[in-house]
């Protein structure tokens, strides 16, 4: 049986400093419970019609769906939680221009669910290790997290090449409704099993850094006509947003031009550069100039 992870996280301080020595933190009471409630009550009938996962990683006794933002426009507030934004942007705004939403996905962890299999979420870019964080992982519950209903398991210290998660035993997160557990894509983690008779609910949010492939397809999840409805923060976080240098382009502008409209047919391919590469085409200009 899993330890029991105290969550007496007091500030942000805290949980920055939780974040980077061990890996993962807890923010207490961030979100009203009503409207978590408020949030869970929408679920309920995706949730309904939703079949078991296959396959022995999502388990076969879980029930998950992505697309939140369009299914449940309450779940914005999660998504653009100031405390974990704060956070977030602490660990990835280093290694990237811009940020991205990797996902959103609800799930549901029924009677009898096996442990899932224990797993660091980077490993799905196959990019260096121990260098920098790729992305960092949310999770809100929406029913209470217990290490008998299938909380988060976390094996502290196991992120940023850690080998905690070697031969350490795992903690289990218990939180409430309102809380958010948040934990590095570096750090070793997966769903516990369910011994209740209750089923367990949850959201994991994640965002990862502007230059990778985000996990959800988000253009397709969000198509213009959906997003043009999107604040314009929102939109830039689902994929509508250039990654300086011109990353991400669409015929060479910025993409959130989809939002205005249907864009002219002929557009003006325009530079979007970092500032060190503005000061060196600068640079590069005067000199060209000068000779």
């Amino acid at each position: 049986m899993a330890s029991i992870a105290p969550c007496h996280i007091s500030g942000a301080t805290t949980a920055r400093e939780d974040l980077r020595r061990h890996g993962f933190c807890v923010l207490q009471d961030i979100e009203p419970q009503a409207r978590i409630a408020e949030i869970d009550r929408a679920l309920d009938p995706r949730f309904a019609s939703t079949p078991f996962c296959q396959g022995g990683f999502y388990g076969p006794r879980t029930k998950r769906f992505g697309g939140l933002l369009k299914r449940v426009p309450a779940v914005e507030n999660l998504v653009r939680n100031a405390a974990v934004m704060r956070l977030v942007r602490s660990v990835l705004d280093p290694w990237c221009d811009t940020i991205q939403l990797n996902l959103t996905q609800a799930l549901e962890l029924h009677p009898g669910a096996p442990a899932q299999f224990p797993h660091r979420d980077q490993d799905m870019w196959r990019g260096p290790a121990g260098e920098l964080e790729y992305l960092v992982n949310v999770m809100w519950p929406v029913s209470p997290f217990k290490a008998e209903n299938g909380a988060t398991l976390i094996w502290p210290g196991s992120h940023n090449l850690g080998t905690a998660g070697d031969d350490g035993n795992p903690i289990a997160l218990e939180a409430d409704p309102g809380s958010a557990i948040l934990f590095l894509g570096s750090t070793l983690h997966g769903a516990g099993s369910n011994h209740t008779s209750a089923v367990r609910r949850g959201i994991i949010i994640s965002y990862c850094l502007g230059w990778l492939k985000p996990y959800e397809n988000q253009w397709l999840t969000y198509p213009p006509d959906v997003a043009s409805a999107f604040d314009p923060e929102l939109a830039a976080l689902v994929g509508y947003q250039q990654h300086r240098p011109n990353l991400g382009n669409y015929d060479g502008q910025c993409p959130s031009i989809l939002l205005r409209g249907e864009p002219p047919e002929y557009l003006a391919a325009t530079d979007a550069l970092r500032p060190d590469q503005e000061g060196a085409l600068a640079e590069f200009l005067r000199h060209q100039h000068a000779g």
